[in-house]
């Protein structure tokens, strides 16, 4: 079996700090867990509530915590140190070798797509971020393992781009047509879905962009 992961990402134009962090770690039980969070706002700010949030899950996955209940955690953390003053969202997509399984953990408004082969599932049940009460709960989707699944989870940059000119992106119109057309590889298709959200925003990103 072969895992790919591509990451493409930009800062918000002008803005030296990202306020996305995303890091992957091995899981103790055999699998990969990628995890993904966006600070509120942009900058440096941002971008120490992200660290915050991912260091957490990061070391509870190593610890075996299972993803869910580390995202709690994680929330239940930064609503004690910011008072529910603070959010940030989360995605965790865990390869789980131990139960055969992939397991997608959203505390994000934005949906995450799931292509198989030209069917393509938007998941956009409803899902609140992180920190923002003492009962935050993450959305939970858990695969079987199979070939040709690809998983596209981005930050809310991509949802921000061209709604300034009035013209939005539809991330779920882009990453079919990318599919139907071009048969891309992993990392083709996250640098394809950044370069559409930056030309929407005039090559000014609006937001930081992680996918």
């Amino acid at each position: 079996m072969e895992i790919q992961i591509a990451v493409a990402k930009i800062n918000k134009y002008a803005v030296s700090e990202s306020g996305d962090t995303l890091e992957v770690i091995e899981r103790p039980t055999g699998g990969l867990s990628v995890v993904l969070a966006d600070g509120q706002t942009s900058g440096r700010g941002a971008k120490a509530i992200s660290q915050l949030v991912v260091r957490k899950v990061i070391g509870l996955l190593a610890d075996g915590v299972r993803d869910g209940a580390a995202a709690r955690a994680a929330s239940d953390a930064l609503f004690a140190d910011k008072a529910g003053k603070v959010t940030c969202t989360l995605n965790i997509a865990s390869v789980d070798l131990h139960s055969n399984t992939i397991v997608l953990t959203r505390n994000n408004p934005v949906p995450m797509f799931i292509c198989r082969g030209e069917q393509i599932d938007s998941h956009n049940e409803y899902s609140i971020s992180l920190g923002t009460s003492r009962n935050v709960r993450p959305v939970i989707t858990e695969l079987g393992i199979e070939p040709d699944l690809t998983i596209v989870i981005f930050t809310d940059g991509i949802s921000h781009a061209g709604k300034r000119n009035g013209d939005p992106m539809n991330a779920g119109e882009t990453i079919r047509s990318l599919m139907e057309d071009q048969e891309p590889t992993p990392q083709q298709l996250a640098d394809s879905l950044l370069a559409h959200a930056i030309s929407l925003d005039d090559g000014r990103p609006a937001d930081d962009i992680r996918v």
